[in-house]
C-alpha cells in the first residue's frame, strides 16, 4: 500500500477492502431494469474519454436538474433519496447497510474502448471526513483501475474504500460496462472501526 503525504496525519491505507459483501444479482438486476436514458454523461468532460455515465441516487436537497445532481456538492447540508432510487430496491438495502451519513450515491458506468484520465479528487480522504467507497456490480478483465501507480483488483458484491485525494485512473478495454455502486460517506465512529479493522 502506498501511502503518500496528502495532507496531515494518514491514518488509513490508500485501499482498504471492507468486510462487507453485496448480492451482485440483485444489484445487477436493478442496474439492468434502468433505461438508455436514466445515464447521464458525466459533466468533467476534461477527466475521461469515451464514454462515462452516472445515475443519482442520493443528490442534494432541492436539486432537480441530472446534471446538478450528480454533482457531489461539498457545501450540500442536506442530501434526499432520488427517483431512480425508489426503482432500485437492492441499491436501497446495499446503500441502507452503511450505517454512517450517506450523502451521494451514485451507479457510475464505464464503457468499452473508455478511461477515466489520471487525477485527483482533493475533498476525498477519510482523514478529512469524507470517505469515498467503490461497490463493484459488473466489471471484466480489461477493466483497470490504478490508485498511486498501483492497480487496485476490485471484485462484483466486494466494497472499497479508495482515498481518492491520490492520483489515481480506470481504463476499460474489455468488451463489456463496467458499474459501480459509488458512496460518498460521513466518516462516523462505525466507518472508522470498518477502516481500522479491515
Amino acid at each position: 500500500m502506498n501511502l503518500p503525504m496528502v495532507a496531515g496525519t494518514l491514518r488509513f491505507p490508500d485501499r482498504v477492502r471492507l468486510p462487507l459483501a453485496f448480492d451482485v444479482p440483485s444489484l445487477l438486476a436493478d442496474v439492468t431494469a434502468l433505461q438508455a436514458d436514466d445515464w447521464i454523461a458525466h459533466f468533467v468532460t476534461q477527466n475521461y474519454a469515451g464514454d462515462w455515465s452516472v445515475v443519482p441516487l442520493r443528490a442534494p436537497a432541492g436539486e432537480t436538474h441530472p446534471i446538478r445532481m450528480i454533482y457531489s456538492d461539498p457545501s450540500a447540508t442536506e442530501w434526499v433519496d432520488t427517483p431512480w432510487l425508489d426503482r432500485a430496491p437492492a441499491l436501497r438495502h446495499a446503500i441502507a447497510l452503511f450505517d454512517c451519513p450517506v450523502t451521494v450515491a451514485r451507479l457510475m458506468r464505464l464503457a468499452p474502448g473508455s478511461c477515466i484520465h489520471e487525477h485527483s479528487d482533493h475533498d476525498l480522504m477519510a482523514e478529512t471526513g469524507v470517505a469515498r467507497v467503490h461497490v463493484p456490480i459488473t466489471t471484466n478483465p480489461g477493466v483497470t483501475f490504478v490508485l498511486n501507480g498501483t492497480p487496485v483488483a476490485m471484485r462484483p458484491g466486494e466494497a472499497w474504500y479508495l482515498r481518492l485525494a491520490d492520483p489515481h485512473s480506470v481504463r476499460n478495454e474489455g468488451s463489456s460496462d463496467r458499474v459501480h455502486l459509488v458512496l460518498d460517506l460521513h466518516v462516523n465512529a462505525w466507518l472508522e472501526r470498518l477502516l481500522a479493522s479491515s
